[in-house]
């Protein structure tokens, strides 16, 4: 762990991928005929707790620093962010772990209306606890997208462009790109070149 501008964009990115990879192994709500498996289940919420330690080695770290700049204050934030989404995402998939352990107990009970109305509402906890899963899963990604966005700091070509060009504008662009970024300017910016 590193604390220059372009390590904390690169390990906030890696750890927004890392998010993005987790959403991506979410069973697919609503097929009653395909529930999710047990053990599946199981190993995710252990990556999730993983990938939550790992948020706190991040603001561990960055917070023991003594370069306390603006953009370290971003990665902090940007990591104790991801934490709270994580622990949803991990929260709502133990939901999903407990209502399957409920539909394997009651699996050979015999076909009555009562058992079956318990049984089709672990279905539909299951299937709002997956809605939940992958909300959590994307806010967390995204604002680490957005974070790691901010940080980063601005290209080399750029910054010799905007040195060649002493318009009153490009001056004030070239100050905006050498001040820190903000701890809210976490909104996605996209520049395209030609």
């Amino acid at each position: 762990m590193t604390t220059n501008p372009l390590a904390d964009a690169l390990a906030i990115r890696a750890m927004a991928s890392a998010f993005d990879a987790q959403r991506g192994k979410l069973p697919v709500p609503g097929d009653p005929h395909r529930l999710p498996g047990g053990v599946a289940v199981a190993q995710q919420i252990s990556e999730l707790g993983k990938l939550i330690t790992e948020l706190g080695d991040e603001v561990l770290f960055h917070t023991a620093n003594r370069e306390n700049t603006s953009r370290t204050s971003l990665a902090v934030s940007s990591f104790s962010a991801a934490v709270r989404p994580a622990g949803e995402a991990a929260s709502a998939l133990g939901e999903v772990a407990q209502q399957l352990m409920f539909l394997e107990r009651t699996e050979h009970l015999p076909d009555r209306p009562d058992t079956r109305d318990a049984r089709e509402a672990a279905g539909r906890v299951i299937d709002e606890a997956l809605g939940t899963a992958d909300t959590a899963l994307r806010e967390a990604a995204d604002s680490l997208h957005a974070a790691s966005t901010a940080v980063s700091p601005p290209s080399s070509r750029l910054r010799a462009a905007l040195g060649r060009t002493a318009t009153p504008a490009s001056e004030a662009v070239a100050a905006a790109l050498a001040a820190p970024a903000s701890a809210t300017a976490v909104a996605p910016r996209t520049v395209r070149g030609r």
